[in-house]
């Protein structure tokens, strides 16, 4: 098989050429990274389930009419998506504190907040992500009013979404985040819902137990992060109860 062209490689995934014009193949990585790649391993599996998990969310968010860059999943690790032009912000929908709010703010971990609350970081990684306003956006053009409508729109329908997913199967969706893509038809734009959603960008608590089932269990020592993720994509029906063990050969007579 010809060599596919590599277009990036991040902490979590590669992205290659795809096949026809205006596709990319996203390879799901085992890295694992926290605190802006100081803390960093390799988990085996990771990248499978994240690939599954990404993947069932996109679809449900499409079949609600929510736009996704996403194709179709080429095999465990791999991904067709639509090749879009990636809104240089990170989308973070928070529904209790945690992380950074809990910090910055003063706020015990695990409080519900008052309704959804939407915070918009600059993607760069030597600026360690920074918190800005909308102002900033503005000022510095990296969305428009509009866009920025359309964003918020996407952002809290997605959470609709995930927190309903979430709370069928005993989750608590605490926060996550997205990113936004510009895809162009011609001169129309539109944005979609680009990148991945997993354990990766999400915050995400057992309702009874507090357990946590995300990166955090990374970042905090916690334990295994794949039996975490593994315990989500089980609950969605992603992966079965008790999959079936490898069989041995067989001499056939």
């Amino acid at each position: 098989m010809a060599r596919r062209k590599k277009i990036y490689e991040g902490k979590a995934k590669t992205l290659y050429e795809g096949p026809e014009p205006g596709t990319i193949v996203q390879y799901f990585k085992d890295d694992a990274t926290a605190f802006n790649a100081e803390k960093r391993d390799v988990i085996e599996g990771k990248g499978v389930l994240n690939n599954l998990l990404s993947e069932y969310f996109m679809l449900g968010l499409g079949q609600i009419g929510v736009p996704t860059h996403f194709l179709k999943r080429l095999n465990m690790r791999e991904q067709l998506v639509r090749s879009c032009e990636i809104v240089p912000l990170e989308v973070i929908v928070r529904n209790y504190a945690a992380g950074s709010m809990s910090k910055r703010l003063g706020i015990d971990e695990g409080t519900q907040l008052p309704r959804p609350i939407v915070e918009y970081c600059y993607k760069d990684d030597a600026l360690g992500d920074p918190l800005v306003t909308e102002e900033h956006i503005a000022a510095f053009g990296w969305a428009s009013q509009q866009d920025m409508d359309d964003i918020l729109s996407l952002a809290l329908r997605v959470n609709d979404f995930m927190s309903g997913v979430m709370l069928a199967v005993g989750i608590r969706l605490v926060d996550f985040k997205i990113e936004i893509g510009r895809v162009y038809d011609g001169d129309f734009q539109r944005l979609v819902v680009a990148d991945e959603i997993s354990p990766d960008s999400c915050r995400l608590w057992d309702i009874e137990t507090g357990q946590k089932l995300d990166k955090d269990v990374f970042r905090r020592d916690l334990g295994s992060l794949t039996d975490a993720y593994s315990e989500v994509a089980r609950r969605l029906g992603v992966m079965p109860n008790n999959p079936p063990a490898p069989s041995k050969p067989t001499l056939v007579n």
